[in-house]
Order: structure tokens, then sequence, then C-alpha cells
């Protein structure tokens, strides 16, 4: 029996830049049963609605995991259930550990070692953040959150087999 080529897509880009459509696009394209692993959580009333608007651009096809933290334990977890995931996002994941006593470097390291042993029975695509092209932060916390979101998506963009970067509605293949 021939082995079926999973992928890692890693897809970034900037805030409203098309990158989560991008994602849903592409992984909807896949065949077979679809989980969309969900980082955001709704402290708020606007971040209440952007969830809401992510939900009803999703098909009855894709099941949600809700985890803000987990989600290297979630992958873990389902990778051998389903055919394709879809993580949406890694920053907001990233800023929930940095409001913990999460040793970030380490959980880092735990997630891309995951991805690097599941990405072969299912296809992964993950969304996240480029935020590393504007200003420098002028607070300490806000340059430790833009330094780590660098660090994680370089290790992101390495275990990848294809990265994306989307400005404007417009996905360019970098890798």
């Amino acid at each position: 029996m021939m082995e079926r080529k999973c992928n890692l897509v890693f897809i970034l880009g900037g805030a409203r830049s098309g990158k989560s459509g991008f994602a849903l696009e592409r992984a909807s394209a896949c065949p077979g049963k679809k989980v969309y692993i969900a980082t955001a959580q709704a402290l708020d009333e606007e971040m209440k609605e952007r969830i809401e608007k992510h939900q009803k651009e999703r098909s009855s096809e894709w099941s949600c995991i809700e985890k803000p933290l987990q989600i290297t334990g979630v992958i873990k977890s389902i990778s051998d259930k389903c055919d394709v995931i879809l993580l949406d996002c890694l920053t907001l994941w990233l800023s929930s550990m940095m409001l913990t006593d999460k040793n970030i470097e380490s959980e880092i390291a735990s997630f891309i070692d995951t991805l690097r042993n599941t990405h072969h029975t299912s296809h992964i695509f993950i969304v996240s953040n480029e935020v590393g092209s504007g200003i420098v932060p002028d607070n300490e916390l806000s340059r430790r959150f833009r330094d780590w979101a660098g660090y994680l998506n370089q290790k992101v963009a390495k275990a990848a087999d294809e990265v994306y970067l989307v400005t404007a509605g417009i996905p360019l293949k970098i890798k």
C-alpha cells in the first residue's frame, strides 16, 4: 500500500491580511476528516465577534477544538484520527503562554517536535501573525512578545514543507 504524502503548511501574515481565509481555503480542499484548533479566547465582546465570524466561515465538515494553551497535546491526540488539522493561531497561543508560568522555550521545542513526528499522518496547516515588520514596541512585554513570536515563527517555518506569506489577501509562497 502506498503511503500518502502529508504536508506541514505554515501561513504567516499581518493583521487582517487574509491569512486565516487562505489557510481555510487550502485546508478545506484536502479530503477527509477535518479538525480546527482554535487558540483564541473570547475575553471581550470584540474578540467574541471575531471568533463568531471565523466559525461562520467554516463549513459543517469541520469539527472544532478550542484550546488556548494545550495545542501540543491536542495535536498528538488527534493526528492519527483525522486527515486535516488547521491551527489558528500561534501568536494567540504564545500570548496565552506569556500570561502563565509556562517555560516558553520548552513549550515551543515540544510543539516543534510534535509537528515533526505527526505531520506524516495528517495535513497540518498553521496560521501565525508576522509581527516583526513594524516599529520596535515601546514596552518590555511587547518587545518580548515580538521576539518570542519571531523565534516561534522561525522554528515552525524551518519544520514546514511549505511556507506562505499573505499580504492584502495575496499569498506568496516563500518555501
